[in-house]
Parts: structure tokens; C-alpha cells; sequence
């Protein structure tokens, strides 16, 4: 890596791979990060939480390695291995040494090409999804940020699902289905192939070529996301669960794609509002100076469509209304007002600092470019993105509060300890 920022060596596969292969030296190890594009917006409506139930199976046995085998591969050699769905990825990713860089990248290829889903694997594997979906249930952070995303983007909108779907919808869930589901949608086509660390990248691109190469699939079935449901006004939902001590809000908007123009503009935006946990105006207002909330912070969710922008809060249950006002007062005076001058400079301060935090190990470049690459962000992204911030304007920050922050419109959940009679409230 150079003074001036990364500087990966693309190459595309003519079966439609990208492998992106940035040279580190800062250690002898190498971060494998390879993702497909078969995350939860490709689930059908019969099959919600068949892709997280996938990346679940996919590493439990291939046709030539037992899923012991596998297990043992990693194990004698200490590596991480984790396998996740996201909204729009499915991601293998991997830390090795770099003497065991091509031993691991066969495994890896072997994966994500190759997995045999066992029943016995499947049978396992699903009652560690159950159990995860029952623990979520009970957690009134997790149920509030359910029940926000459903209120913001409706029962259409795979934004407004869980990744891991319902206890209802993993039943219907069988081992046929999670092989048609890696057939259809885990191919080669718009994947990306991240490799940072100790390696050459011209070797790699070869050892990519063998491994990858001779992969093959019929195109993928285009998956086009519906439009999100216009806020026409406030909405609030309630899931009521006794024994809690906590209650957890979420308050959100939606927000904006990462594609578009204006994402940096509401990153800064966000940035003052609450990004910075215990400080930004939310914080600084609701927990320091009314002492009214364990935590309260801000998240933008830029994505290929439409992500939100989520103010979560965790009070005691008889401050619910209380910190509710409260962020009203925040939003709506950030949706009228704007920022200040000086707003303005701290955020753009914090977000370029943080820079090279993001870039800090192996593992993290290889994430931050598999994510240039999903967005077309290009891969000297980390060079132009002090740029980009610093070339926010005060009117460009205004006009994202303006556009979105409006108390009126916002889609608030709560959850936990709740009495029974509050207005919209509903049962786990």
C-alpha cells in the first residue's frame, strides 16, 4: 500500500468474477473476502430467510470434503472462517497465514462452488437459526429495529424483513430448496473476490484464474427492488415484553441510496444528529444533560436502494414519551434549522480522521474495496473520499435535514416492558 492510499489490481474473469488483490506487508497473513450477489433480497415470499439460511449450510460439507473435513482444515491452523448474508451479499470471508494463503483459497472456492448442504448439516442448522430468531424475539433492541423497518418499508420490501426470516418461514425451508437457491442464485456473475496482505498480486490473479476460472452458470435472474412506501404520516408500533427493566426505541426515516449524489452530504448530516453516540446533538441533549437514556445514537443505512436512518434510544419504560419528545425537539429542530459553521467543521474533522481506522488491518481493506466495488466507487475511493467530505457545503447539509427530518413523518417503535393499553401496541 502506498503513501497515497490503496492500490488494488483489478481483474475481471470472463466468467464474471472480479478479484480485487491489494499487497500489504505489514504482516505475513492475507484476509480473504469473497461475495456473491444472493443476500435477503433475493428471498422469496414462501422463502424468507433461505439466503441467511444458506450461508449457514454452505460451509458444512462440499461434494469432495466431509463437513469434518472442513472443520478440521481451519481448525489445525487456527484460522477465522465466517460465512454471512447481508440485504444484497452473501459473504465468505477468511484470515490466514500467508504460507497457507493457496491452501485456504481452494477451500474457500470449493465452498462457494461446490456444497453438498447434508441433511444432518441442514437438520443443525436450523435449530441454531431458531434458536437465534427466538433470542432476537426476546431482545426489545432487536424487536424495535424489527418493527421500525417494517413500518418504514411495508411487508413488500425486503428492507422492511429480517435477514433470518421468521420461525414460520423457515419451516417451509427444506434441503431441496437451499440447492436450488445456491444453483440459481450463488454464480460467478457481479461476484467479487477481495484479497489483502502479504501476497503477489500477478501469482494470485493465476492461482484465482485455476480455482475460479472453469465456474460456470446460467445468468442470474435480475432482482429489482419495489418502491418504498411514501410516509404520508407519523406511525408508531408497540411490542409489548414483560420482565424487560429497559425499553428500547427506534425512531426512522428513510434515508438514500449510496449511489446518490447527496450521501455525503447526509453521512455529515448524521454525523452532528448522533453518530457519535454518546456525543452529536441526541446525545448530548438526551443522555448528558436530561439524563434520560442508557444510550441514544444515530445510523444511516445507505445500501443499493434506499437505506434509513435510525435514532435508537434505550430508556427506563416510565421516560418512554419523555425521550420520544425529545428526539421530536432534536429532528425537527435539525429538520427546520439545519447545522452550524462549526457543526459542520467537527463532523467533516471526525469523518476524515476516521479513514485510516477503516484501513487498519487486512481484513478491513478487503471489505472497504469489496464495497467500492459493489458500488462503482472506484478503487482510489479511499484517496478521493477527504474529498468528498470536504467538499460538503453548509446548504448541501441543510437540505438532507431539510428533506428527511420531519417528526411528522417519522416511523417510531418501541419495545419492552410497555403496559398493555398503549395506543398501537402488539404482542411478541
Amino acid at each position: 500500500m502506498s503513501k497515497n492510499g490503496l492500490t488494488p489490481v483489478r481483474t475481471a474473469l470472463p466468467n464474471g468474477v472480479v478479484v480485487l488483490v491489494q499487497s500489504t506487508k505489514t504482516q505475513p497473513a492475507v484476509a480473504i473476502n469473497f461475495a456473491m450477489v444472493s443476500g435477503s433480497v433475493c428471498d422469496s415470499a414462501d422463502h424468507i430467510g433461505i439466503a441467511n439460511f444458506v450461508a449457514h449450510v454452505i460451509d458444512r460439507g462440499t461434494s469432495s470434503r466431509s463437513a469434518e473435513a472442513l472443520a478440521e482444515a481451519f481448525d489445525n491452523r487456527g484460522l477465522s472462517f465466517a460465512v454471512r448474508a447481508s440485504r444484497h451479499r452473501m459473504i465468505l470471508a477468511c484470515n490466514c497465514l500467508t504460507d497457507d494463503f493457496e491452501m485456504v483459497l481452494e477451500l474457500v472456492a470449493d465452498i462457494a462452488q461446490h456444497p453438498s448442504f447434508p441433511d444432518r448439516e441442514v437438520g443443525k442448522r436450523r435449530v441454531e437459526i431458531e434458536t437465534a430468531i427466538r433470542r432476537d424475539a426476546d431482545s426489545s433492541a432487536e424487536a424495535a429495529d424489527d418493527l421500525v423497518r417494517a413500518l418504514i418499508y411495508g411487508e413488500l420490501h425486503p428492507y422492511g424483513r429480517r435477514v433470518s426470516g421468521t420461525l414460520d418461514s423457515l419451516g417451509r425451508i427444506d434441503r431441496t430448496a437451499l440447492i436450488d437457491f445456491h444453483r440459481i442464485r450463488c454464480v460467478p456473475k457481479g461476484a467479487t473476490l477481495t484479497i489483502a496482505g502479504d501476497v503477489n498480486p500477478s501469482a494470485v490473479t493465476d492461482t484465482v484464474s485455476r480455482l475460479f476460472g472453469d465456474w460456470s452458470s446460467d445468468p442470474p435472474v435480475p432482482v429489482s427492488l419495489p418502491p418504498v412506501p411514501e410516509a404520508n404520516g407519523r406511525r408508531r408500533a408497540v411490542r409489548q415484553l414483560p420482565g424487560k427493566v429497559q425499553a428500547d426505541i427506534a425512531y426512522g426515516f428513510t434515508g438514500v441510496a449510496r449511489s446518490d449524489p447527496r450521501y455525503h452530504g447526509f453521512r455529515i448530516m448524521n454525523n452532528v444528529l448522533g453518530q457519535f453516540g454518546l456525543g452529536g446533538r441526541l446525545g448530548n441533549t438526551i443522555r448528558e444533560r436530561q439524563g434520560m437514556a442508557y444510550y441514544v445514537f444515530s445510523g444511516l443505512e445507505a445500501n443499493i436502494g434506499p437505506g434509513p436512518l435510525i435514532v435508537r434510544a434505550g430508556v427506563s419504560p416510565a421516560n418512554v414519551d419523555r425521550a420520544i419528545a425529545s428526539i421530536d425537539d432534536e429532528v425537527g429542530k435539525m429538520g427546520a434549522d439545519g447545522v452550524t459553521d462549526q457543526e459542520l467543521t467537527d463532523a467533516k474533522q471526525f469523518l476524515v480522521g476516521s479513514i485510516p481506522r477503516m484501513l487498519e488491518t487486512n481484513a478491513m481493506i478487503a471489505t472497504f474495496l469489496q464495497n467500492s466495488e459493489q458500488f462503482d466507487l472506484g478503487m482510489d475511493y479511499d484517496a478521493r473520499l477527504p474529498g468528498l467530505f470536504e467538499a460538503v457545503t453548509l446548504d448541501d447539509v441543510c437540505d438532507a435535514a431539510e428533506s428527511l427530518l420531519a417528526p411528522d413523518r417519522a416511523s417510531i417503535a418501541i419495545a419492552g416492558p410497555i403496559d398493555e393499553d398503549v395506543e398501537g401496541a402488539v404482542s411478541p
